[in-house]
């Protein structure tokens, strides 16, 4: 494991770097994958039904 002292700035810059050299579908997949992780994330949002469009991803049981 190595542990890399980073500005902020850099940091973002190096992500943004890594993420550009993905193949176009692989982007897209990663970020489903970004929105898939951040689904229970906590949020002061209460009502969540504001006829918004759903990605169902599968089929709810």
């Amino acid at each position: 494991m190595q542990i890399n002292f980073r500005t902020k700035e850099e940091s973002n810059r190096i992500q943004q770097e890594e993420f550009l050299k993905l193949q176009p579908v692989d982007r897209f997949y990663a970020f489903l994958d970004l929105m898939w992780a951040l689904k229970d994330y906590p949020s002061k949002e209460k009502d969540k039904n504001k006829g918004n469009f759903v990605i169902k991803l599968y089929e709810e049981e």
